[in-house]
């Protein structure tokens, strides 16, 4: 492999099996001046499995403006950078946006070291269609946003992946049961690592799931996108909720009925027969 000096190499990382680190990562890693971590302590234990010593410096979200400028300066004077993150390839809900962009502003070669990507392989054992998907990435701590994205992409049909983190994950379970209705959903936890795991189930089974089961680990939640005949005749929906308040059914248990035979989304079917 040549390396051209001044260039700036994207490595994709493993996601927690050190073994799929692959063989032209290392050899860039062994060529690099210097390695621009998003946690120094992170990819020292990283390079010390493979043997690699290399200068390292940070490069994380709160100092992306001002480390990308010192690191294009090195780039433009000749040297040779590997940018990377924790796990994964960077830029995929981790650090790297800025200098790319500014590579791209000061005409920088920017070459890409593919390596394990968390959303892909979790798209692979999900069991959904993969044909077209939608990488939303980690939704909002704040509920308000988070729901607005949900709202934003529920009638979107391809495949959705999200990122969860445990603390999050029933909060986000419960608002996706609210905003889609109760869909498809692979629970994929633990990628490539010892405990790896895939629950694959609905929206509604997922959150009782995880009532009895505490989250561990990190998730990406696959997500069945919309059907097209979930795009159901409003009249339809508002039949079905009318028959089960009629039957006595509460209007939260009904709501919840009727998004799961038609598709529709739970809070959307609350609202069907609200003056009566």
């Amino acid at each position: 492999m040549v390396f051209e000096k001044g260039t700036l190499y994207i490595v994709g990382t493993p996601i927690g099996n050190l073994s799929d680190l692959s063989p032209r990562a290392v050899e860039v890693f062994e060529n690099a001046d210097f390695i621009a971590a998003e946690d120094t302590r992170v990819t020292m234990k990283l390079l010390n499995s493979v043997g690699v010593k290399k200068p390292l410096i940070s490069y994380y979200e709160h100092n992306e403006a001002t480390r990308s400028a010192e690191i294009v300066a090195r780039l433009k004077a000749g040297e040779i950078c590997a940018l990377v993150s924790d796990a994964g390839m960077p830029l995929i809900s981790d650090p790297g946006g800025e200098i790319v962009a500014l590579c791209a502003k000061e005409d920088v070669p920017v070459c890409v070291v593919p390596g394990p990507s968390a959303v892909i392989s979790a798209l692979a054992v999900s069991g959904m269609e993969t044909g077209r998907f939608a990488f939303e990435g980690f939704l909002s701590v704040n509920a308000k946003r988070r729901r607005e994205h949900l709202d934003e992409v529920k009638n979107d049909r391809r495949t959705l992946v999200f990122y969860e983190a445990p603390h999050k994950l029933r909060r986000t379970l419960a608002d996706m049961l609210e905003a889609f209705g109760d869909r498809r959903v692979a629970l994929c936890r633990e990628m490539t690592k010892l405990h790896e795991e895939t629950l694959r189930t609905t929206l509604s089974g997922a959150c009782a799931y995880f009532e009895e089961t505490p989250p561990r680990g990190e998730f990406v939640l696959v997500v069945e996108g919309a059907k097209a005949e979930a795009e159901t005749d409003s009249a339809d929906a508002e039949a079905v909720m009318r028959e089960l308040l009629a039957s006595g059914m509460s209007r939260s248990a009904a709501a919840k009925e009727t998004a799961r035979r038609t598709g529709i989304s739970r809070g959307e079917a609350y609202k069907l027969c609200a003056e009566e």
